[in-house]
């Protein structure tokens, strides 16, 4: 294991990821699959995301576009109407880094204006000028793999070698990040788990995320309540999901993640916990 500080790069400051930290999902949207309309009003949302944040998150990701499968697109007014309010308010009452979860440059622009230090793109930062939107605004981002399109990414994946294609599209991003010109240090990656993948990809990505230490960024890992535990599990409700939820955030970390994307934030933080200090101990640390 690494002695090397590991630390993502904000325009406010660095994030210590020296031990994994739990990131908070903020779903502003009607439609979300696990959460959809909850916390669609805005202070709804604030006091949900302040609520995290004393549960222990260190990242608020805010989403205004669900992503789920099937998930229609929206335009970027209606969702700067949903998510720009709530992350100005969130700025002004909390330290915490705020994640806007987008793939839209004009969002990207604005959000960065209001105070948001990171973008997590699940199409990482393919839209024309989405580079040079990070870039210019000094922002951490995460890039993160993703088969087709939430409308259509589950119809049939199909992958010569899920872990090699899925490694070598995210050196190819993480490469094109660092020719626009944004940090090396600014940049953490995501497998995508669930996002054009079948139980058997999901599950051999979970088994291999020591295979995308040598991409030299954080690692991310969003498992939260996801569909590929009612396909393992049975478990059709998403809160019947948790538990399964819990121990993959805890294995994750084992395998070196340095942030979990969760739903449940005081449960995770504890497993994640947990898994810290076993990667403390089997490091003599």
């Amino acid at each position: 294991m690494s002695s090397a500080p590991v630390f993502l790069k904000g325009p406010r400051g660095p994030l210590d990821l020296d031990q994994a930290v739990v990131m908070g999902i903020l779903n502003v949207t009607p439609d979300s699959f696990s959460d959809g309309g909850e916390f669609v009003t805005p202070a709804a949302a604030v006091d949900r995301g302040l609520a995290m944040v004393e549960q222990g998150a260190r990242i608020l990701d805010v989403g205004g576009e669900s992503t789920r499968p099937g998930a229609e697109p929206v335009s970027a007014a209606q969702e700067l109407e949903r998510v720009l309010p709530v992350v100005r308010a969130l700025r002004q009452q909390t330290d915490a880094w705020i994640s806007v979860d987008t793939t839209k440059p004009e969002v990207m622009r604005a959000v960065a204006r209001a105070g948001a230090d990171m973008i997590n793109d699940v199409t990482a930062l393919r839209a024309p000028g989405a580079l040079e939107a990070v870039q210019s605004a000094g922002m951490a981002a995460c890039l993160m793999h993703m088969q087709g399109e939430p409308r259509n990414m589950q119809a049939n994946p199909v992958y010569a070698d899920v872990v090699a294609d899925v490694v070598a599209f995210l050196a190819g991003r993480r490469q094109a990040a660092l020719d626009a010109g944004i940090a090396e240090a600014a940049l953490c990656l995501d497998p995508g788990l669930g996002f054009g993948k079948t139980l058997a990809h999901n599950l051999s990505l979970m088994a291999n995320l020591h295979a995308f230490d040598a991409l030299g960024a954080p690692l991310l890992v969003g498992m939260s309540r996801k569909s590929l535990f009612r396909a393992l599990l049975g478990r059709d409700d998403p809160l019947a999901r948790v538990p399964a939820s819990l121990a993959a955030a805890g294995l994750a970390v084992w395998q070196g993640a340095r942030i979990v994307r969760v739903h449940d934030v005081r449960e995770s933080v504890d497993a994640v916990s947990l898994a810290n200090a076993m990667r403390r101990s089997a490091s003599g640390t």
